[in-house]
């Protein structure tokens, strides 16, 4: 039995990895229609499929990732000739939609392209690793599962300063103008700034800019 403590400090962590493995699927192999109540990540090392969340349908192959939200109807099914094999890990916590944000994964966005799968390969087989490690297990898994985040996000910032980014620059500023304001009252940190509209504080440095008259409230 799981005492009141314990449950409080697993609900306030920062992020907790549930689980993860790695599977070479048969012909059409599916999952769903169903629902997550955690954050999954799939990562396709070979191979193709079909990813369904809500009313869009994502048609994959090797080098992407397919991100699974809480509470979302998800499906996905291997292709018929060239089923996919993939990796994956489930996780959950309190800056987990805030660390996937930054690396430009929503339930709008729960697509990524990757194009080094040794790095997403490494990080995989570690977590699989780590299991093995009877008094560390948790501790391991859990630097890993920040690794493979930050292994996302570094390639998702290479994309900022694209079309992409320049189109949606004017939203990012905005978003910046009403945190400053809701907190007008209060000190200003940079890093909650950045968490708050979903980007790495040194990319708000560089690439937004904040009208003069509020960067004095940033601190």
């Amino acid at each position: 039995m799981i005492d009141i403590n314990t449950l409080n400090l697993i609900n306030n962590l920062d992020l907790k990895l549930y689980y993860c493995g790695t599977e070479q699927c048969i012909p059409n192999h599916f999952w769903g229609p169903a629902i997550k109540e955690h954050f999954k990540i799939h990562y396709i090392h070979k191979g193709k499929g079909i990813f369904r969340t809500g009313n869009k349908i994502f048609h994959l192959k090797e080098g992407q990732c397919f991100l699974i939200c809480p509470n979302t109807i998800s499906y996905y099914k291997a292709d018929g000739r060239d089923p996919w094999s993939y990796s994956w890990c489930a996780f959950d916590g309190m800056n987990a939609e805030a660390y996937l944000k930054r690396a430009d994964l929503t339930s709008d966005k729960p697509i990524f392209e990757y194009g080094k799968d040794s790095e997403i390969n490494n990080c995989f087989r570690g977590m699989i690793q780590a299991a093995n490690y009877e008094k560390s297990s948790d501790l391991r898994l859990q630097s890993l599962l920040y690794l493979f985040l930050a292994t996302l996000i570094d390639e998702a910032v290479l994309d900022l300063s694209n079309e992409k980014f320049k189109t949606n620059k004017n939203m990012y500023v905005n978003k910046v103008i009403d945190f400053i304001q809701i907190n007008y009252s209060h000190e200003i940190r940079i890093f909650e700034l950045a968490r708050y509209i979903g980007l790495d504080r040194k990319y708000i440095q560089k690439y937004l800019k904040i009208p003069l008259g509020l960067q004095s409230r940033i601190i």
